[in-house]
Formats: structure tokens, sequence, C-alpha cells
């Protein structure tokens, strides 16, 4: 291939120029608002830590629900750990944590880790790649945008950019992701921005600042002026070398096993990044490996296997990044966010594994953080068909407004911005919420399904509830978490209400009643016989 065939073929792929941060392979693409206003904080500035568990993470394998172990064993007897290996968390009964996590439970113990129940959304999609873009996006699952959740509001604020960046004040890349490509997550109208470090396994190696040679071959020749074209045109190359070479680590927690530990040696060069002085307000990393269609399990044990190691990876990494940032002094700036595009089935299958499922949790964790639980366990039916999923509690847009109002400090209207002119109302995630764990357990308490009657049903149902005063929805999803139907919607003065409903349409099987009203949620299983 010619060299400007070459040049004009990469660039039409995303415009990537291969540079080299000490060595290691990066790839700078161009400038993007998506962290431009988050990014013109001062050097000691608030910095979020996204951890993609990519491939569809296990929730009932990973935040396990002890009060329901009987229906569970039921519905997964081949991949279910023992429930005397699940590990108990401090001050919480009836959940616990797979036993790999210890690296998480330590952190939990010590109140910096919050763990959401039943992450997902409406209508949920069970293709990987769609999946992956409704999280990236913050769009419902009928919607296809092109744009980032986290790009939405900074191009509506810092409108114009790229050009006249990097600046005095925002002299750094405005988003660094270590792989081999730029997140949707990170895209504005226009332009996509930020740095993707490849190959994080030979980063130390390259930290000295040289290159591997090219080889005397074409493509060699190729990579080489790419290279140096990137050297030239890249204004961030040296800059991030520079926080490199000027950064440490510190935790001697981190797994010896470099090369084979993907997800702690990405947040091991995060935490050098941050501590050599970078400003770079959000990071993002990943961990694959979670679509455990079969083998999830050791079958002779189910504490062993394909994702009981994921579990190690996670929990240990997590450990050593947060005792790293801790010993840097860099913990009070730093927070983390896990996330996967969706969780597995209820059931297991017949190959040791599970299939593609909805609703998930979310670990949030840092010393901004609540400690607890939020939310409350999945209810498992006594009789799981493969359809069945766990049903959502909470949108994984509540998630994302938390950290842009209490973790980033923006205004309402600039988090609604951000989630497409949506509105979602906040968790108590952060310390600086205005209400505690504790106040919000409360407050779901003041809302209740009282009764479904008759159930198992097979014609009308009386559906009894009682609310405070308040916006009152109630809605009915089928086992794959599909709407079925909004049986009520509107305000409600405080009392017991009882609404109506005709099943004789449905399938057999499984449906699941939720009761929301602002950010409580409560949901009670429905079987159509």
């Amino acid at each position: 291939m010619k060299r400007r065939s070459f040049v004009k073929a990469t660039a039409a792929a995303g415009t990537i120029l291969p540079i080299t941060l000490n060595g290691m392979g990066v790839k700078a693409y161009e400038d993007n608002p998506l962290f431009n206003a988050l990014g013109r904080r001062s050097a000691d500035g608030k910095v979020l830590v996204i951890i993609n568990l990519s491939g569809g993470n296990d929730g009932l394998n990973t935040l396990i629900p002890l009060d329901q172990y009987s229906n569970l064993s039921k519905a997964r007897n081949n991949i279910l750990l023992p429930d005397t290996k699940v590990l108990s968390l401090n001050g919480k009964s009836g959940v616990g944590l797979h036993n790999k996590l210890t690296g998480l439970q330590g952190l939990y113990d010590t109140g910096l880790v919050s763990a959401i129940q039943a992450v997902g959304y409406p209508n949920p999609s069970y293709s990987h790649f769609r999946a992956t873009d409704i999280w990236n996006s913050g769009s419902d699952s009928n919607e296809s945008w092109t744009t980032g959740w986290l790009g939405r509001y900074l191009d509506s604020r810092f409108t114009g950019y790229p050009t006249g960046y990097p600046t005095t004040a925002m002299p750094d890349p405005l988003a660094i992701q270590i792989g081999q490509m730029v997140s949707l997550t990170f895209m504005g109208p226009s332009v996509s921005m930020g740095m993707a470090i490849s190959d994080p396994n030979s980063f130390y190696n390259l930290a000295s600042g040289t290159t591997d040679k090219t080889p005397d071959t074409p493509a060699g020749h190729e990579l080489a002026f790419l290279r140096l074209m990137a050297q030239q045109s890249n204004q961030y190359a040296t800059i991030v070398k520079n926080a490199a070479a000027k950064g440490t680590n510190k935790s001697t927690k981190y797994p010896s096993t470099a090369g084979r530990q993907p997800l702690a040696d990405q947040l091991k060069i995060v935490a050098k990044l941050i501590s050599g002085g970078l400003k770079t307000p959000v990071y993002m990393v990943s961990l694959g490996g979670f679509d455990t269609h079969s083998q999830q399990v050791d079958t002779t044990d189910h504490t062993a296997g394909m994702h009981a190691n994921l579990m190690q990876q996670l929990g240990d990494a997590i450990a050593a990044f947060q005792d790293d940032l801790k010993l840097l002094g860099l913990d009070n700036r730093v927070v983390g966010m896990t996330f996967s595009e969706f969780g597995r089935r209820v059931i297991s299958n017949g190959s040791d594994g599970t299939d593609h499922g909805a609703a998930a949790p979310m670990f949030v964790f840092g010393n901004a953080v609540q400690g607890g639980v939020i939310g409350s366990n999945p209810t498992i039916p006594s009789t799981v068909t493969v359809n069945d999923n766990v049903p959502m509690q909470y949108d994984f847009r509540q998630i994302y407004a938390s950290v842009l109002k209490d973790w980033f400090e923006l205004s309402d209207a600039d988090v609604k911005s951000a989630m497409g002119n949506k509105s979602f109302d906040t968790l108590p995630i952060f310390k600086n919420n205005s209400a505690t764990v504790e106040d919000y357990v409360d407050l779901v308490s003041r809302i209740s399904l009282n009764k479904i009657f008759p159930n198992p049903a097979t014609e009308n149902i009386d559906i009894e509830y009682f609310t405070e005063s308040g916006n009152v929805k109630i809605t009915v999803y089928d086992a794959m978490g599909q709407q079925v139907a909004i049986l009520k919607e509107g305000w409600h003065g405080h009392g017991t209400y009882i609404v109506n409903f005709d099943v004789r349409g449905l399938r057999k099987g499984n449906y699941y009643v939720q009761m929301s009203q602002g950010e409580k949620r409560q949901t009670e299983i429905l079987l159509v016989q």
C-alpha cells in the first residue's frame, strides 16, 4: 500500500494516530467536547474511573440474594455457590458477595462501596452490541443515539471544541481509555476525543521512553512513518508521557502476575497517570470474559471456574487501586463505577453457564461514597422458565445522573441535558446527597404493593397498593423485561388503592408488577396460568 493511501485509510477508520507513551502504544483521537467541562477543573479536581465488565456479568452470582437461596437452588443448582461460601456484608443481612470478591468485601465493610441492586432499563436488549450502545449513549431501548451521555453535556457547554485546545486552563487529554478504541460514551455530536492507550501489559516495559524497533518491511516502514507523524502532530503525547514519568504507584496489593491481570494492570496505569498530575477527569478501563454461556463454574467446585476467576480479578484490582490512591493521597479525588451491558437469566443452562439477561447490580466505590446496598434483593419465582429475568429496580441513568449531580456537581439543567433532555431521580450513592441510604430505605417503605389477588391468576386480578401523596405508576412487565401494560400513572393522595387487570390475553408464565413513585420501587411476581 502506498503511504498516502495507508494514511488515508487510517484516518477514515477514526483518525487514529499511533504514538508511544514512554514506549507504550497510544492512539490519539480528535479532541472531544465530552470531558472539557470536567477537565477545566484544577489539578486537584474530581476523577471518575469507569470499569466496563464486558460480556454481561451474572449479577445473581456476584451480589447474591441469600433470602432467595431456596428458589435459586432450584433454578441454577449446577452453578450456584454454596450459601456457606457467600461473603457476608458488614451490617447487611440476607445478601452477600461472591466468595472471590474479598477485595470488594473489605472496601464495603469500611464504608467505601455502594451496591445498587437490579440496574437496567425498560424493554431491554439482549444483543451485546445494541445493549452496549444503550448504556454508553443513555438512550431508551427504542432509540439509537450516536452521542454519549457525557459528550452531550460538554458539547452544550463548550461549543466549538476542539478549536484552540489544549489550553493553559486544560492542557491535558479530556479522556483516557485503556484499550483499542474510544467508547461511544465519549462522543459529542460532531467529534470524538480522548486517547485510547492500547496494550496495557507492555506499559511498564515501555515506560523508559523507548519504542519497539519497527521491522524492515513495507508495513514496518509505514508504522515508523505513522509514529513520526503522531509525534509531530499529537499535542497530548508529550503531556501524557511526562505524567507517566512523574507518576508512581505505591501499593503492594497489585497482583504480581502482571500481564495476566488485565484489570489490575489498567488501573495501575490510571493511578500512575493521576499521580503524575494529569487533569484528565474521566478514565475508562475494561475486563472481558463475562459472556459465560458455558463452563461458568468448575463442575466439581462452584466456588471456582471462569466467573470465579473474573470475580477474583475484579475484587483484587479494585482493592489494590483504592489502596494505591490512599497511599498517593488521591483517594478523596477519585471514585470508580462498574457496569456491564446486561445481566444473565435467572435459570442456568445445560452447559453449566447462563444466557443473556436483563438487570444486574452496579458498584460505585471511593471515599465520597455512602456505603451500603441500595434496593432490595430480586424476588426469584418458585418456578422459573428460560425466559425469566431479574426485573429492573433502578434505571442505569439514575446512577449516571447521580454521578453528574453529586460527584461532578452539575446543575439539574446540565444533568438533564446530558441525559438527552430526560429527567432521572438521583440515588443516595454519594455522601453529599441530601438523603442517606437509611433515609432511602425508609422512603421505600412508604409505598407498598400490598396484595395481588388471585395469584396465580387466570382471569381478572386486583392489585392493592398503598402510597403516600405523589405521582404513582403501576407497570406490568413480562419475564423478558418487556413492558406489557401501564395500569396506573398519575397523582395519588395518601391512602390505599385497588386497580383491576385482566390477564386473559397474556401467555402463561411469570410477570412482574412494579410500583414506582419517584426514585422508589417495589416489585412483586404475578404468575399467569
